[in-house]
């Protein structure tokens, strides 16, 4: 799977962020920033716990850096209300992020690599697959690391030694769900 390079303004915020998942849902189609909470919730509730302030606050990062464009909208005798939509430098961010990497970290993969496959798997089942494929063979290599490490540290280093152990169980029990996932796109596509 070929990345495209990083957009000339480096990304500001964690992949951990749920502004990339705002990003994605503009993508989709502009919408007010009540309406995208409402989707993000809906959509990743079980992956993202945002409220609906940390929504806006970060609609408004999102605006000064430029990705997104809002204008305001009357609505006859209602307060007026923000629709946003993506600029061309959010969509080149978004595309960029949707397309990176993600490491052999268990919180990583959780929230940010499944935030990536819900995009993609809409988008293109083959990209889909192609992103399952990578994240097995980056956490493969994460396992074939940490169990370098557990073998060189000493026998009575026990917490050192049964984290390093736990994390190797994790990584193996996310293999064991992102074969499980690649088999369940297969079927759906």
């Amino acid at each position: 799977m070929s990345i495209d390079p990083i957009p000339a303004k480096a990304p500001y915020a964690s992949a951990l962020s749920p502004e990339f998942a705002l990003l994605g849902l503009l993508s989709e189609n502009p919408a007010h920033g009540y309406e995208l909470h409402r989707r993000l919730t809906t959509h990743l509730g079980q992956i993202w716990h945002v409220s609906l302030s940390q929504t806006y606050n970060i609609l408004t990062r999102l605006e000064s850096n430029g990705d997104i464009k809002g204008t305001v909208q009357k609505q006859g005798n209602l307060p007026s209300r923000r629709r946003y939509r993506l600029t061309t430098a959010g969509r080149r961010r978004f595309e960029w992020w949707l397309r990176a990497p993600t490491g052999a970290s268990v919180r990583a993969i959780r929230v940010e690599f499944t935030t990536r496959l819900f995009f993609a798997s809409s988008r293109d089942p083959a990209l889909a697959k192609a992103l399952i494929d990578a994240q097995t063979a980056e956490t493969q290599k994460g396992v074939v690391r940490l169990k370098a490490t557990l073998s060189q540290l000493p026998p009575d280093q026990t917490f050192n030694r049964q984290g390093l152990d736990l994390r190797i169980r994790q990584l193996a029990s996310i293999l064991e769900w992102l074969d499980g996932f690649r088999t369940s796109l297969q079927l759906n596509h």
